[in-house]
């Protein structure tokens, strides 16, 4: 399974992606330009953190008309794998491939912590190594991480298992206190109708190594390399 990880001017966690992925998950992977056209026979495109384009008019904003982010929306409508992380899931949402929109944290302040999320679907190609429930310790790092949806999204997403992670404490509990940034109904993570393009605030790629505090990001990068869906798509591609 190929994995590449996308490169926008303002990506600040492309070589950390790039290195849980190849160096500790030894996955054949690949950088990918944002000016290009070419995805490289990859089985999965990551969208990593940081600022593209500086986030100067929003978050997202200005990366979803790169040429590159063209190609990924036919990738992901022809069943391809997308991952998008922080920023990554900021442009999945400017590109229409997720509904919803990140606001303002509540505080109005950047947070910078290790979190906790809960697995609330395991049935995904991106969470099967996990259990439902399971709570998974893994680090935030962003200032527009406050996720929203009108009632009506908000309902199909809840509905058809689609919000995939959720803020809560260390024992699983979701409350408002748990809710680090006033997301909707504490979501921290969703999947698209088709199950191959998942946006999650949370960084797994800094939770891949005991030196970092924690291995719980692996269950997310594991997940897919394991998937049988993933498994197929990869066995089609041209050698």
């Amino acid at each position: 399974m190929r994995f590449g990880v996308v490169v926008f001017p303002g990506s600040n966690c492309d070589a950390d992606t790039f290195h849980a992925l190849n160096s500790v998950l030894g996955c054949d992977t690949v950088y990918l330009w944002h000016k290009d056209h070419d995805l490289q026979g990859v089985d999965c495109v990551v969208l990593p953190g940081g600022f593209s384009y500086g986030d100067y008019l929003r978050s997202g904003a200005i990366a979803r008309f790169s040429p590159l982010m063209q190609e990924v929306k036919r990738f992901a409508r022809k069943g391809g794998f997308v991952l998008g992380i922080c920023n990554g899931f900021q442009i999945l949402l400017e590109l229409g491939l997720l509904p919803g929109a990140m606001l303002r944290n509540k505080n109005l302040k950047f947070i910078c912590r290790h979190v906790h999320v809960r697995v609330e679907n395991a049935g995904t190609a991106f969470t099967r190594r996990a259990a439902e429930g399971q709570v998974l310790r893994i680090p935030i790092a962003h200032f527009d991480g406050n996720y929203y949806a009108p009632p009506a999204v908000h309902r199909r997403l809840e509905g058809n298992g689609r919000i995939v992670f959720r803020y809560c404490d260390a024992s699983g509990q979701t409350d408002e206190a748990a809710n680090v940034n006033g997301s909707l109904d504490g979501i921290a993570g969703i999947i698209n109708a088709e199950g191959n393009v998942l946006g999650m605030m949370p960084h797994p790629e800094r939770a891949v190594e005991s030196l970092l505090g924690s291995t719980d990001g692996r269950f997310v990068f594991q997940s897919l390399t394991d998937s049988p869906a993933v498994r197929r798509r990869t066995a089609r591609r041209p050698s």
